[in-house]
């Protein structure tokens, strides 16, 4: 097994660290759940990079590598789900593109085609990356507030709720945009795998 194939299996292994982290109380662990979160987005940064450099990507590598990115960001989102702070059913929308475009990928995969990211897809990791770190901000702001300088209200945390929902609204929109984008360019892999 290379680098790039050993970062993607970390970044697995970092969920279960990251999830420890976002579940325990106090602005140290959460702020280590966010520092964690990070580490596992620059290894996914970091395998993309040392694969194309030094040419050692695999097959191993175009599959587990978006499965371990969406473990990462489905965990995350389902975490906030279970505190309350963004609703479900963004996340069931989320999960079920994201199951879609992974089915597509496989059964082209399986016919030696590679489908890779387009810039909708990107925008859509930018997006929910982007709002995970958002939220986890917060859980460190809400910590701090309530434990440390004793200034967080309930009127203070309905305007952070309401900017979640937000921001959770865009990224949720940008994610079916991608999965519609991801369908269309690729309906032939579609219904040709319908076909036999």
């Amino acid at each position: 097994m290379n680098l790039p194939n050993k970062l993607t299996i970390f970044r697995i292994f970092l969920v279960a660290v990251f999830m420890f982290f976002v579940f325990s109380k106090g602005v140290v662990m959460k702020s280590m759940a966010l520092i964690t979160f990070l580490a596992a987005s620059f290894t996914d940064i970091l395998d993309g990079y040392i694969a194309k450099k030094y040419n050692m990507e695999t097959d191993f590598g175009r599959l587990m590598d978006p499965i371990a990115d969406k473990i990462l960001v489905l965990s995350a989102f389902l975490a906030f789900v279970e505190m309350e702070l963004i609703p479900a059913w963004m996340v069931v929308i989320i999960i079920f593109r994201d199951v879609i475009v992974t089915g597509l990928r496989m059964s082209a995969l399986a016919k030696g085609k590679v489908i890779s990211a387009d810039e909708g897809g990107k925008h859509k990791m930018v997006s929910q990356v982007s709002a995970i770190l958002v939220i986890l901000f917060f859980l460190i702001f809400r910590e701090a507030g309530m434990k440390v300088f004793h200034f967080w209200s309930a009127s203070t945390e309905r305007i952070y709720k309401d900017a979640i929902f937000i921001l959770m609204s865009i990224t949720t929109l940008l994610t079916l945009i991608s999965g519609m984008s991801y369908l269309i360019r690729n309906k032939g892999v579609y219904f040709n795998a319908k076909s036999h």
